[in-house]
């Protein structure tokens, strides 16, 4: 149910409220009065039901801590926490009084998540996009791929069977089904022998063991099978099985057992060969460096690929096509996607003009610049590592990062402006204390 607003009204009348108590040029505080907060009021009100349940949070206070939290690069657990202490948090929040408790629990920013779901983080996208003004509706765009890698750890046949052997035994617990055999102390010395494998006495060891450890596996698999219902654990069941019938050529492989929709992408560089997530891409105007589009490609497909996808979401969110597109080799054999000119580097044709050799050579230039954006992505706003959970979340993970992004070169713009407004400040005041025909105070003298 919908929480009811608080009517200014009904402040005390003796109690200033935030908005009189902080400070007016703080980019936070400017950003919550540019941003139009009713638009996230009327999309969301349709995921509750009035009079029906516990009053839900605001939903500016649900929208503005995920904006917080990509932007300030935190968890849930700590943007809930710092809000609690951070005033500009709260008035971007929409609070009117300064408040000491947290504003919810850290576990109803994943239920407000799922709730919008991609459809509604997408909105948040548009918005940054909107408040970016002309930025974000330039004619020329650089698009480029990425991989932002779920957190697994590294994964290997080996993890994947002890995992499996720990799963059956909790699905047993839980179902109330007696094992011939848990392998508790089997295990262990097992996993002894797995250890060290990279020396030259232990190699044999511990491949003896990991097939070992695979046969109790398979084992486990087949006798739940067996003692289940024939609905009960299906889907884990047919998981499991999958995981010890694969080898190592295969294709679509399983690399982790919470997260099975992730691929393996080669990166092809020496410090880090392969990368486990989902390939998304990026959409940047070439000028003012705004990302007009993010969004995650499910599958490990060719670059070229991506183009359709990439360009439909940017129509979506700006309302203008795209003329020109500036890409690098990976997308080559495209030449126009959706009304978009892509330009992918190659020998200049003899029929081109210099005129337009020029302005080619510098879009190709300003193409670069996405490299260090998607790099900011991945150190500022939490594209580097996906924390939510299934294609749900990779499709919002990237969507809030690039958002944020957006958020943050406004922020960046006003602090520039305000640094510069007070340098100018400070010059004229130096030049009237200075001025032999003006007589300062002594006070203001020594400063």
């Amino acid at each position: 149910m919908l929480n009811k607003p608080i009517n200014a009204t009904q402040l005390s009348f003796l109690q200033p409220g935030l908005k009189e108590q902080l400070s007016n040029k703080h980019p936070l505080y400017i950003l919550a009065d540019v941003i139009n907060w009713n638009m996230f009021e009327e999309s969301f009100k349709k995921h509750y039901r009035e009079n029906f349940g516990r009053p839900a949070k605001p939903i500016r206070l649900m929208v503005s801590l995920l904006m917080l939290k990509h932007i300030r690069n935190l968890s849930d657990e700590s943007v809930v926490e710092q809000w609690s202490e951070n005033a500009y948090y709260q008035y971007f929040s929409g609070e009117q009084t300064f408040t000491a408790k947290a504003p919810c629990e850290a576990s109803e920013l994943v239920h407000f998540r799922n709730r919008i779901g991609a459809e509604g983080v997408e909105l948040i996208l548009k918005e940054s996009i909107r408040i970016n003004g002309k930025g974000g509706k330039e004619n020329k765009a650089s698009i480029d791929t990425t991989v932002q890698e779920k957190n697994i750890t590294y994964p290997t046949d080996s993890k994947l069977h002890g995992k499996i052997i720990k799963k059956c035994v909790g699905i047993a617990g839980k179902a109330g089904i007696e094992l011939r055999q848990s392998y508790t102390r089997t295990l262990k010395k097992l996993g002894v022998d797995q250890r060290f494998r990279n020396h030259p006495k232990n190699g044999a060891k511990a491949r003896k063991a990991d097939k070992k450890v695979k046969t109790i596996a398979g084992r486990l698999v087949r006798e739940l099978q067996r003692k289940l219902p024939a609905e009960n654990y299906k889907t884990d069941l047919e998981l499991f099985d999958r995981v010890l019938r694969q080898k190592r050529q295969d294709k679509n492989k399983v690399y982790s057992l919470h997260e099975p929709e992730l691929v393996c992408i080669s990166k092809c560089k020496e410090h880090k060969k392969y990368e486990f997530g989902s390939k998304v891409s990026i959409t940047v105007t070439q000028k003012s460096g705004v990302i007009i589009g993010a969004i995650n490609i499910p599958g490990n497909d060719y670059d070229g690929h991506t183009l359709d996808a990439a360009l439909e979401q940017q129509q979506r969110l700006t309302g203008h096509k795209l003329k020109e597109a500036f890409v690098d080799r990976g997308y080559r054999g495209r030449k126009e996607v959706l009304g978009t000119t892509i330009h992918t580097p190659k020998t200049f044709s003899s029929k081109l003009t210099d005129y337009q050799k020029a302005k080619l050579k510098e879009g190709f230039t300003k193409r670069a610049a996405i490299e260090p954006k998607i790099g900011h992505l991945k150190a500022d706003h939490r594209l580097s590592r996906n924390f939510y959970k299934g294609v749900k979340g990779d499709n919002i993970n990237v969507m809030l990062a690039a958002a944020a992004m957006n958020f943050k070169r406004m922020i960046n713009i006003w602090k520039d402006k305000l640094l510069a407004l007070f340098i100018s400040l400070t010059r004229i005041l130096s030049q009237i204390l200075k001025s032999p025909d003006i007589t300062m105070p002594n006070y203001l003298l020594t400063f």
